[in-house]
């Protein structure tokens, strides 16, 4: 159903991934791919369409998480930030810098070695 333009229970959803973007501990990283694939697809979805509106639809959760959800450790499918705003990307770069996470000189994360490897 490539119709859905967000989840159709957005609470419930968001409430599934700040579950899982707690899990990630510092000094690792998500990206918004690998977290909806954690999710199971909502009830007569099919998968294939569920994971092509999947990160959308975590990278809209993470834009309102709660304040004691890691939002800094979740990155794009290419290692690095994707926020708009230069100041939060800045301020999620800084977060992430402070808990050992490295960039490259093209401002990406080695995914091989800071992925987290979810349960």
């Amino acid at each position: 159903m490539p119709g859905y333009i967000s989840p159709p229970d957005p609470a419930a959803y968001r409430q599934k991934v700040w579950a899982l973007v707690r899990q990630i501990p510092a000094g690792q990283v998500a990206t918004y791919g690998q977290i909806a694939a954690l999710i199971p697809p909502p009830s007569g979805m099919d998968p294939h369409s569920y994971l092509s509106l999947g990160a959308r639809w975590v990278g809209s959760a993470m834009a309102s998480c709660p304040e004691d959800v890691p939002w800094q450790r979740v990155i794009n499918s290419q290692g690095k930030i994707s926020l708009s705003n230069p100041r939060a990307a800045q301020e999620q770069r800084t977060l992430l810098e402070s808990e050992g996470i490295l960039f490259d000189a093209h401002d990406r994360i080695d995914l091989s070695r800071y992925r987290w490897q979810s349960p």
